[in-house]
């Protein structure tokens, strides 16, 4: 049995762990309430391939996520009341407003975010470790995503120029048994997930997701291995999503009965069982933990509800235009010059490109409409 962290280092572990459990619960409330629009997808039953995984990082490695990616913003630190306000849409979210559950992002904790594309999340995982490389830097990027995606031709794709270029990524598959709907052995001729970079240069490794510990000591192994040898690694850490994929998925392909049974394994009852065996925590301060988890929860409610919606102007925030219908940033830039007609306050930017691109697609439309 591997040998357990410093008495304060896990406490934190399982602190952590509780915190997510409880914001991803009372975020699935909140969204049969209404307060959260789009998709919500839960992580409740995957708490210990989250904590376990980003606990092996450094402050400065980089960390992406998928569109279940609440509990990847709340391990890096982000802290719940923004997490919370980004679920309800508000100014004061961590992407202010705009991203919502699938979203999340925070740069100065090195958090790249969430990805609504399911494979998505990999060729930007590789970008961000090119960078890495390029500056010189002994940055680790661990890329979390789902068992699906290991069959989205980005998965091969990606792993191979990181195999290629020696790239520094540990990419984390996430085998929670199902894809979407689908059972893993429905949906992929190779089960064994640790495998899938084989072919492409990438080893292999695997972990128990639904113990912090073991992913926590097998992830170490991973990122100092890709830290010292320029190297990818994929690790496969098997676990269970306690609910469906989203709140809008009734559940009809698996039983209850199969649920219960991973439930008999919930990650976060498991260590806090360990240790109180370790003589590490009393029964009593289990609780405490818990109760500090729903307080913050509950203060997270309360400042997402007070946060505002963003101003109907801030629409164009952020937005890359070539014309001068839809007020926002150019595309293009060059080094001199700028825009006519800009007001005080309003954004500058150099006319000539970004107005040539425009003319040219307005002719290429007009000689397809005069073809045809």
């Amino acid at each position: 049995m591997s040998q357990l962290p410093e008495p304060e280092t896990a406490r934190e572990w399982l602190a952590t762990m509780m915190l997510i459990r409880r914001f991803e619960e009372r975020a699935g409330e909140m969204f049969a309430r209404a307060k959260v629009g789009g998709f919500l997808h839960l992580s409740i039953g995957e708490e210990a391939s989250i904590v376990g995984s980003a606990r092996a990082l450094r402050a400065d490695d980089y960390l992406i996520s998928t569109y279940r990616s609440h509990g990847h913003a709340l391990v890096r630190g982000t802290p719940p009341e923004n997490v919370m306000a980004e679920l309800f849409g508000r100014v004061d979210g961590c992407s202010r407003g705009r991203g919502g559950s699938m979203h999340m992002f925070d740069a100065g904790r090195r958090f790249m975010g969430g990805y609504g594309i399911v494979g998505g999340n990999l060729p930007i995982a590789a970008g961000i470790a090119l960078s890495s490389d390029y500056r010189g830097e002994d940055e680790v990027t661990l890329c979390t995503f789902g068992d699906g995606a290991s069959n989205q031709g980005t998965f091969g794709e990606t792993l191979n120029l990181a195999a290629l270029w020696r790239l520094p990524v540990v990419f984390m598959v996430t085998n929670n048994q199902f894809g979407m709907g689908t059972a893993l052995g429905r949906h992929s001729a190779v089960t064994d997930l640790q495998r899938k970079g084989e072919s492409l240069g990438v080893p292999g490794m695997r972990c128990d997701g639904m113990d912090v510990l073991d992913t926590y000591n097998v992830l170490c192994e991973a990122v100092a291995r890709v830290r010292a040898e320029r190297q990818p690694v994929l690790v496969e850490a098997v676990t269970y999503r306690f609910r469906g994929h989203s709140m809008a998925d009734p559940e009809q392909y698996r039983s209850k009965e199969e649920v219960a049974r991973w439930r008999e394994r919930d990650p976060i009852p498991a260590f806090a069982e360990r240790l109180q065996g370790a003589g590490l925590l009393e029964a009593e301060q289990v609780g405490e933990l818990d109760a500090q988890a729903v307080a913050r929860v509950d203060a997270a409610v309360a400042f997402a509800d007070a946060s505002p919606f963003p101003e109907p102007d801030s629409l164009y925030d952020d937005v890359y235009v070539l014309g001068r219908e839809v007020r926002g940033w150019y595309s293009i830039e060059t080094s001199d010059g700028r825009a006519s007609g800009a007001g005080a306050g309003e954004p500058a930017a150099n006319d000539e490109i970004p107005q040539q691109l425009a003319r040219a697609l307005a002719a290429s439309d007009e000689g397809s409409e005069e073809a045809a």
